[in-house]
């Protein structure tokens, strides 16, 4: 009994020998395999590192104004007569806008006009008496003040009647109409807008720092989304003299031409500022850069000869880079690669230090240094 357990124990321990022994062979064969296969080829897309001059540029978002621009509104209250304008007219200085009912008001000033020509007859009448001394200085005295009093009687009630009748301030083009004839208007109602459009500023912030590059004259250039493709230019005209407490930012303002008036006040837009000469910096696409909170990267492709088949074989190194400013797809490179050299645009996701790689070049992504939005 003792002997056939000893021969079962031997047999059971030979089979479980034999199977541990085929695992590691299995395992040190498919070792050998993958390392004579070598790593899988990645494909990734490339561009050559190359000098383009940018021109030092500071840059802002700002609001639209106009040189002059106002809400236009009565002094006084009062019922609507008559509008003599039409919405979006283009009107000039002094045009009748609107004319509120007056016919009290002027009824009063002929009474005024009435009285005050009593007092003028009045007193000429006792200045002549005062010459054949029938009259005290006095009494002429009081006479000259009665009339004086009735002129500026009218003077006020001529301006009560005045303010009736709105003008335009200056010229320049309205806007949409907010009353009707018979609508009742308290002092201080909007009747509308009126724009002066020829000349726009156009008011944006920058940093204290950037006061050194600011001065008066300077061009700035203006793009807005309602006219993607289309460059403004004006001057720097005013550089507010003090600094904002809160944010430590300056106000600037400048002047631009509009004889089109496609510039609206209330518009947003990106404006742009030359604080230098053109300067040849290296640039790359942005997506060329890995953003890691250890440092920026990029791959650079190198050429380690030929393989067995006399095929180029390429591998990609990663090198740590100094990024500079960004123009749309581009930016610019301080440090870490050199022009020649060629840097991978694509693919980088599935790269380490030193892994093969082929390129395919058929589809680049964007590296444009003003992009715009693509109509669909």
């Amino acid at each position: 009994m003792i002997k056939r357990m000893i021969i079962m124990l031997i047999v059971v321990g030979m089979v479980l020998g034999g199977i541990f022994w085929f695992i590691n062979f299995k395992g040190r064969m498919i070792k050998e395999f993958m390392s004579s296969q070598g790593e899988p080829l990645q494909t990734v897309s490339t561009t050559t590192a190359g000098y383009l001059e940018w021109l030092p540029k500071l840059e802002a978002v700002g609001s639209i104004q106009a040189v002059q621009g106002a809400n236009l509104s009565a002094e006084v209250p009062g019922i609507v007569a008559e509008i003599f304008f039409k919405q979006g007219d283009n009107v000039k200085l002094g045009t009748p806008l609107l004319q509120l009912r007056a016919d009290d008001d002027i009824a009063k000033l002929e009474s005024l006009n009435a009285t005050a020509q009593l007092a003028r007859i009045t007193y000429k009448r006792d200045e002549a008496q005062l010459k054949a001394k029938t009259i005290s200085k006095q009494t002429l005295d009081i006479d000259k003040a009665n009339l004086d009093v009735a002129v500026a009687n009218i003077a006020q009630q001529q301006s009560i009647v005045n303010k009736k009748l709105i003008r335009a301030p200056f010229t320049g083009q309205l806007g949409v109409r907010l009353v009707d004839v018979g609508q009742y208007l308290e002092a201080g109602t909007a009747i509308g807008t009126l724009q002066a459009l020829d000349t726009v500023f156009m008011d944006f912030f920058l940093p204290q720092q950037a006061l050194g590059n600011l001065k008066k004259g300077q061009q700035v250039d203006l793009r807005t989304d309602a006219y993607p493709t289309q460059n403004f230019t004006g001057n720097i005209t005013v550089i507010n003299p003090k600094i904002d407490i809160n944010t430590r930012n300056v106000l600037v303002r400048a002047t631009l031409n509009n004889p089109k008036h496609k510039l609206l006040p209330g518009m947003y837009a990106t404006v742009k500022v030359a604080t230098g000469l053109a300067q040849r910096t290296i640039t790359l696409p942005r997506t060329a850069i890995t953003f890691n909170p250890f440092g920026s990267t990029v791959y650079r492709v190198e050429n380690t000869g030929q393989d067995e088949k006399g095929k180029t074989k390429l591998i990609a190194k990663q090198s740590f880079v100094t990024t500079g400013d960004t123009r749309g797809d581009q930016i610019a490179i301080l440090k870490g690669v050199n022009e020649g050299e060629t840097i991978v645009t694509s693919g980088q996701i599935k790269l380490r230090n030193g892994s093969p790689v082929t390129v395919d070049n058929s589809v680049q992504p964007s590296n444009d240094d003003t992009p715009q939005p693509i109509d669909q």
